[in-house]
């Protein structure tokens, strides 16, 4: 692993250590893990941004680690349904950018 690695790498990375770890879970089961860590990144924000402090144990900021763990779970739909994530994230720019180029002028 490098720090230059592309979403292609990274979907490459997680495919080898999912298949060394017992493999992709059922669908429903993964996207229920992807919720599981929306949840969790739900929760460091609402604490950052002083909506539902935490307790004094859990004051650690966890944000980053929150969003990288949600990424691994959306990779992990994404492999399992052979999605190009680098293509599709493209392809949603190009969208974004017709659709919505003048709309928050």
């Amino acid at each position: 692993m490098n720090k230059n690695n592309t979403l292609s790498d990274i979907q490459k990375l997680v495919d080898l250590w999912i298949t060394n770890h017992g493999g992709y879970w059922h669908p429903l089961a993964m996207l229920a893990a992807l919720i599981e860590e929306l949840g969790e990144l739900s929760r460091e924000i609402n604490s950052k941004e002083g909506f539902k402090p935490k307790k004094n144990c859990e004051l650690k900021d966890n944000i980053a680690s929150e969003l990288a763990d949600t990424l691994f779970a959306l990779i992990c739909i994404a492999n399992h349904y052979k999605v190009d994530l680098s293509q599709e994230i493209l392809k949603s720019i190009e969208k974004f950018d017709r659709r919505d180029n003048y709309r928050f002028e």
